[in-house]
């Protein structure tokens, strides 16, 4: 059955397509589709398959302009097709900010592979060489004779083309790019600006019911009895439904619950409202946060599993001298996307067919079809656009609930949570303790360097043993990048009793927090210029080899350029701290790309933190669109502001305590940078990830700025919870 989608509070109806690739499920016999990416028909429309989600990053546009820009087409004869989950497609996992790193060459290679079958097709139409046939500009020339042929013209030729092999193919200098790293409007913005986009909370399908879930405030609970004749009453409300509980380990499956399914949302929760469920809570009922963040702290100060060993730290502390230690804690954090988790789909004859805002539609075939006992193959994925992700949205739990409710009452069903479902049963950012302990010579430098971090790693939702974070030691930890002749990275075990996944950045948030507040801290101790003493701990120019894609080491010359960059686009060298105004800085390399951050702060008398203004410097490598790349790094600064002055998940008796906004705030416009200047530097480097390496900078920034205001060194976030005067 074809979804239909209705905007209904805007009062806009719009419809998707029910195929993944319009060229292949709609055109006729004469179009042509050289890559499972991209397609020409004879009208000259060229369709661009968007594999990826979009939530913001503008994704959508900038692969696409990589495709068109070596095909050389007017972008506005350019349409682009939202993809359903498909291998075929490759990875279309939108986490990781590696949309363009992973996808910038297929893309490239779809575009350039187009171009050059239309070269041969009108090379083979003329009888000349194809070596002296150029596309460009929609048609191909041929300057000995000076003839042209648009390339609408030549589609059918080009379909008998064979496809050349990769390295057959000639692509686009540098300087004859159109699009790449030039502005260029995203294509949803026209639907956008007038209430036309279709997001996940807009899906609807015929005849489909609504459903609210009341789940165990508890995470494990099982139900012990439930009456709901009160919920019955509620007009609007047909049955409740129970889902199974969930079993470890957790990955991605529904949470389990009561379901009340009515004919329309506001029912559906108010007679959820009214259910009486005895909750079998189970041994996670005693979980307190704040005695676990003791436990962290004391497993941060006790020797770990070593992540990475230079020299020999023991032997130097050994020595005796000057000793600096600190602690640091960073609490669970919530996703908090604009708009909730929301998914319809119906079962029906041994398949499902979902509409739903994700980030990643093959997880959403592999978890539906597991809950429903078919293959993932059988599972049809529409993806709509994203009222925000941050990683949550690839955790399709949401969408194996609608499935699982769908069987068991034989209706497409719809499932919509509420801000406070989107709090209490979040994939919480997982809390982290760091101690760090270094010793230093006569200028300040450390000559010996130990820190250590204890959290509860996201590969417990994976594997039921899983106590240690390695896959987040490469996340800021193991390639912190100081010229330190002993350095020992170290991680202690935790696990916790709630779902952990992936927010943007990911540890990258707790250990650059640690390690560029303690090398402030450090500065502060030396009474050095924060920059140049940054500038000297990063130590010269040079390459570190950590393993991994060799087109990517750790090039300490960038983090140095960055923060030179930062520094002089700031003013730094003029500025001057003290009297509640303060300046601050912090680097650090994610996701491949190279950050700096210079941010302003002033504290009034009462405590309250102002921040005028943020400079960032990034070094992303080859950047295609370079629009999109300043507004991820502007919503960075101000994801990242209201991580550290205002995130904070805490629980008792098991149960989550923040619940919407009201106590689990985000910045708004007072709290927020007043102004935020992004710095890109040139580079040919290969492209790197951009939508995350923004926020791990701001809140060590941040706090390194109120030390330089007031004094007071902030070690513990959120930072409003701290006393500044």
């Amino acid at each position: 059955m074809n979804a239909e989608l209705v905007v209904s509070r805007r009062g806009f109806l719009g419809i998707f397509s029910a195929g993944a690739f319009v060229l292949a499920t709609k055109a006729d016999a004469t179009t042509w589709q050289p890559s499972v990416y991209l397609g020409m028909e004879p009208t000259g429309v060229v369709t661009i398959v968007a594999h990826r989600s979009e939530m913001g990053t503008g994704i959508r546009t900038s692969l696409p302009m990589v495709a068109a820009d070596e095909l050389d087409v007017d972008f506005k004869n350019v349409r682009v097709e939202q993809a359903i989950g498909d291998a075929k497609y490759g990875s279309q996992d939108t986490d990781g900010s590696n949309s363009i790193r992973s996808f910038y060459e297929p893309l490239r290679i779809a575009g350039a592979t187009a171009r050059t079958m239309l070269e041969r097709a009108a090379a083979a139409k003329w009888g000349v060489p194809a070596t002296e046939c150029k596309g460009r500009n929609e048609q191909v020339t041929h300057a000995p004779s000076g003839r042209n042929i648009a390339y609408k013209e030549l589609v059918t030729l080009a379909a008998s083309q064979a496809v050349p092999k990769k390295e057959e193919l000639v692509y686009k200098s540098p300087a004859e790019y159109r699009y790449i790293g030039k502005a260029l409007p995203i294509v949803d913005l026209h639907d956008l600006c007038t209430g036309k986009s279709v997001f996940g909370i807009d899906a609807k399908m015929p005849g489909m019911v609504y459903a609210s879930i009341e789940r165990s405030p508890v995470m494990g609970g099982k139900i012990a009895s439930v009456d709901d004749s009160e919920t019955r009453k509620v007009t609007g409300v047909s049955q409740t439904v129970t889902i199974d509980p969930l079993k470890p380990p957790y990955g991605f499956q529904a949470l389990g619950g009561v379901a009340v399914i009515a004919d329309n949302t506001w029912a559906a929760m108010q007679g959820r409202k009214k259910l009486k469920i005895d909750w079998d809570l189970g041994a996670n009922a005693s979980f307190d946060s704040g005695a676990f963040k003791k436990t962290l702290q004391d497993t941060a100060r006790q020797p770990g599993k070593v992540a990475r060993n230079v020299g020999d730290v023991d032997a130097e502390f050994a020595k005796g001298g000057k000793v600096h230690e600190a602690d640091y804690y960073v609490p669970m954090l919530a996703h908090a996307p604009m708009e909730p988790p929301a998914a319809v789909a119906e079962f029906k004859d041994g398949k499902v067919i979902a509409w739903t805002a994700t980030q990643n539609p093959q997880a959403v075939q592999a978890t539906v079809a597991a809950a429903v006992g078919i293959k993932p193959a059988d599972v049809t994925c529409h993806v709509t656009l994203l009222g925000g992700g941050f990683g949550r949205k690839s955790k399709p739990d949401y969408v194996a609930e609608a499935a699982v409710l769908s069987k068991k009452i034989g209706k497409p069903v719809k499932v919509v949570w509420s801000r406070e479902d989107d709090i209490h049963f979040d994939y919480f950012h997982s809390v982290a303790a760091m101690y760090m302990k270094a010793t230093t010579d006569a200028k300040g430098r450390p000559t010996a360097w130990l820190q250590r971090s204890a959290f509860p790693p996201i590969e417990m939702m994976f594997g039921a043993t899983a106590k240690y974070g390695d896959m987040e030691m490469g996340m800021g930890w193991n390639d912190t990048p100081f010229d330190i002749p002993n350095h020992r990275a170290e991680n202690g075990p935790a696990t916790a009793p709630v779902r952990i996944g992936w927010l943007r950045s990911v540890a990258n948030i707790f250990h650059a927090f640690a390690v560029q507040s303690f090398v402030d801290e450090l500065a502060a101790a030396a009474n050095r210029d924060r920059v140049e003493y940054l500038l000297d701990v990063l130590g010269a120019a040079r390459v570190i080899e950590l393993g991994g894609d060799k087109r990517y080491p750790l090039d300490v010359g960038r983090l140095r350029r960055v923060v030179e960059l930062a520094a002089e686009k700031s003013g730094w060298a003029k500025k001057k701290s003290g009297a509640g105004h303060g300046f601050g800085i912090a680097v650090h390399r994610s996701f491949l790309s190279y950050v700096a951050t210079v941010v302003e702060v002033e504290v009034d008398a009462k405590g309250k933190v102002r921040i005028p203004r943020v400079d960032i410097a990034v070094d992303a490598g080859m950047v295609v669109h370079p629009d999109r790349v300043t507004a991820q790094f502007e919503g960075a600064a101000v994801f990242g502001t209201s991580l550290a002055m205002m995130g904070e998940i805490t629980l008792a008796d098991g149960r989550v305590k923040e619940g919407n906004f009201n106590n689990y705030p985000v910045a708004r416009m007072p709290e927020a940078p007043f102004a935020t200047h992004v710095h890109i530097v040139p580079s040919d480097a290969p492209p790197a990830g951009v939508g995350e390496p923004g926020v791990p900078v701001i809140a060590p920034a941040i706090c390194n700025a109120i030390f330089a205001a007031t004094g007071k060194r902030v070690r513990e976030l959120p930072i409003r919870k701290q006393k500044l005067v």
